[in-house]
C-alpha cells in the first residue's frame, strides 16, 4: 500500500494555487513587494483565472490573512497541547516557530505595518487574530479575576518576543526574555 503523499501545487484547484502561492510570497517577501504578476506566474494561472477568483489584490490580501489566521491558530493550539497546555508551554511552542527556516515574524503585525493605513480591513483581521490568540492563552490560565488581564499581558509579551526574534540573528534572547516575563506574571509580580 502506498503512503498518501501531499498534493503538488499544480494538482490543486486554481484558487488554492493562487492563495498558497500568495501566502508563501506575501509572508516571505512582503505584500507590497509581491506583485500580482508574480503570484500569477508562480501559481501557474492566467490573469483571467486570477481575477475570476480575486477581483483585486486587496481581495487576495484579505484571503491571505484569513488563511494565515486559520493555519497559524491551528498550529498554535496544537503546539501548546504538545507542550503541556500550560503557560510554560508558550515558550517551547514559540521556539518551534522562531527556529523554523521560514520564520519571518507575525504576518499580522507585518501586514498592519505595511497596509494598516491604506487597507483598514487588515487592521480588523489582525485585531481578531490577536483577540483569538489572547483567548487561547487565557485558556492556559487558572480561573481568576485577573485571568483576562494576565492573558493580555502574556500576549503582549509574545508579540514582543516575535518582533525580537524577527530582528535578532537568533531567537534565544527573545525566548529567554519571554520566559522571564511569563514567570513573573504567573508569580503575580
Amino acid at each position: 500500500m502506498q503512503a498518501n503523499t501531499p498534493p503538488t501545487l499544480q494538482s490543486l484547484p486554481a484558487r488554492d494555487r493562487i492563495l498558497l502561492t500568495a501566502h508563501a510570497l506575501f509572508y516571505q517577501e512582503g505584500i507590497r513587494a509581491t506583485g500580482i504578476d508574480r503570484v500569477i506566474a508562480e501559481a501557474g494561472v492566467t490573469k483571467v483565472t486570477f481575477y475570476r477568483h480575486f477581483p483585486s489584490k486587496n481581495d487576495l490580501i484579505l484571503a491571505f490573512l484569513e488563511y494565515r489566521h486559520l493555519r497559524w491558530m491551528a498550529w498554535f493550539v496544537d503546539a501548546l497541547q504538545r507542550h503541556g497546555q500550560v503557560v510554560a508551554a508558550l515558550t517551547p511552542a514559540l521556539a518551534e516557530w522562531f527556529r523554523d527556516d521560514n520564520f519571518r515574524g507575525c504576518a499580522f503585525i507585518n501586514s498592519v505595518g505595511e497596509l494598516g493605513t491604506s487597507l483598514p480591513e487588515v487592521v480588523e483581521i489582525a485585531r481578531r487574530h490577536k483577540h483569538e490568540m489572547v483567548s487561547v492563552i487565557a485558556g492556559l490560565l487558572a480561573l481568576s479575576n485577573k485571568r483576562e488581564q494576565d492573558a493580555q499581558a502574556m500576549a503582549l509579551a509574545v508579540d514582543g518576543a516575535i518582533i525580537r526574534a524577527q530582528i535578532d540573528q537568533s531567537p534565544d534572547a527573545a525566548l529567554q526574555a519571554l520566559d522571564r516575563v511569563l514567570t513573573a506574571l504567573q508569580a503575580g509580580q
